[in-house]
């Protein structure tokens, strides 16, 4: 039998606290360099494609948007194996070198002017480059985070993932408001200032990656024959958890793509529908981010209180009533609070998926497949659906169908709520202590 423990029962709470700082901190860095690009997408989609409408040129930055999203089932796999068989540190500490390669070629590529069609191809190889880093990052992190924690405070310590995902979401808007409220025109902008966040982000990258050099390790990879290192993290060793897989999927399905139509699509959703202006949609944004990031621990803390199933069901249930009905509010709005509101709203009800998504994946699977369980089938849910939902968002639009889009949510959610009401609560059977 392999001897591949949890390594946090001998750890004090500071250690314990500090490792789980800093792993965070990679994670931040790590989608704050994946979410710049759809936040200055607006100003950059001229520079690398030909000038059409704006919709079309929206369309195809959101297609290289899927494509780096249909690199992470290939990150989440290779990423978690790596995980599961060199340690979650190592692991972590590559994820987030490849990210700061794939900003940094979007930082310095030229335009469709100056090199033509070889420029949008640029922009794919970057975003392969991160789609790899992004999908291994989330399985590696998510089970870091749950293995460091205590099985008491598990959720809670857990639901930092996405804090730290959404304040890596607000900070790449962050830096959007300041330069163009205080430093750069819209011109600007449009010309050269676009590329500025992905610069910040190749620096922040690297200076992570050191690092995460220093993190402990949440598991003891010590083995105690042959036939154990060969088979931990491999896709057969994954076969034998079939259930755990499809539970991974179904849960994603819903969730995924309710989180990212009300945060990435938002702000592209409020000026190319709603008709507000680019800066009042990233305030909007913003404002509505930073609530949503600030009760994912809420939620979390709730979680270990009264168990995962309930947040979800919960979810389930209200983002099925209310979808439709929001988005078709919020696409006749003008006014600025009430389109904060209705955002708000359905952010509130989203992290009853949200804040305990991570830690219900790690506690389905063994140590030995862990990082690859969590990261491999997460990764084909959120390309599938995740990455898709802008695109399919303003395809919808530019065919004349928008509502289409409203419907397709719902459905998605209300497929989840199946799965939520029919499974288990992992808090009650976690395979983290086994």
């Amino acid at each position: 039998m392999q001897n591949q423990t949890i390594a946090t029962s001998s750890q004090t709470t500071g250690g314990r606290i500090k490792s789980i700082v800093g792993g965070s901190l990679g994670n931040l860095v790590e989608w704050y360099d994946w979410y710049v690009y759809t936040a200055f997408s607006l100003y950059f989609s001229g520079a690398f494609f030909p000038k059409e409408n704006q919709t079309v040129q929206l369309l195809n930055t959101a297609g290289i948007f899927a494509i780096g999203f249909l690199m992470r089932p290939i990150g989440g796999w290779v990423m978690g194996a790596f995980a599961d068989k060199k340690g979650r540190k190592t692991a972590l500490t590559l994820s987030v070198s490849l990210m700061s390669i794939g900003s940094l070629i979007i930082a310095v590529a030229p335009g469709y002017k100056q090199i033509g069609v070889a420029a949008p191809l640029l922009l794919v190889l970057a975003r392969i480059i991160q789609g790899l880093s992004v999908g291994g990052e989330y399985g590696t992190s998510a089970t870091y985070l749950s293995e460091m924690a205590t099985k008491k405070h598990r959720g809670f310590y857990s639901s930092f993932q996405y804090v730290t995902l959404i304040m890596g979401q607000l900070i790449a808007l962050g830096v959007l408001v300041l330069l163009q409220r205080v430093f750069l025109t819209d011109q600007q902008l449009h010309q050269w200032g676009w590329r500025i966040p992905f610069g910040i982000g190749a620096v922040l990258a690297i200076t992570v990656m050191y690092l995460r050099r220093s993190l402990q390790e949440s598991v003891s990879l010590e083995q105690d024959g042959g036939k154990a290192r060969t088979t931990r993290g491999t896709i057969r060793e994954l076969a034998k958890h079939p259930k755990a897989v499809l539970v991974v999927i179904g849960l994603t399905v819903g969730g995924t793509v309710a989180f990212y139509t009300f945060t990435t699509y938002m702000q592209k959703f409020l000026v190319n529908t709603s008709g507000f202006s680019k800066n009042a949609a990233t305030l909007i944004s913003s404002l509505t981010l930073v609530v949503f990031m600030l009760i994912q621990p809420v939620f979390g803390l709730l979680s270990d209180r009264i168990g995962r199933k309930p947040l979800l069901i919960g979810f389930g249930i209200l983002a099925t009533l209310t979808t439709y009905p929001i988005l078709t509010s919020l696409s006749a709005t003008k006014d600025a609070w009430v389109a904060f509101a209705l955002i708000m709203c359905a952010l509130v009800i989203v992290s009853g998926y949200t804040s305990i998504n991570a830690v219900v994946k790690a506690e389905l699977f063994p140590a030995n497949v862990r990082a690859l369980g969590v990261g491999f089938p997460y990764a084909i849910a959120v390309s599938l659906f995740g990455g898709t939902a802008e695109y399919i968002a303003l395809d919808f639009k530019n065919n004349g169908h928008q509502e289409w889009f409203y419907w397709y949510v719902t459905v998605c959610v209300a497929l989840s709520l199946i799965l939520y009401i029919t499974m288990g609560d992992t808090r009650k059977y976690s395979k983290i202590e086994d």
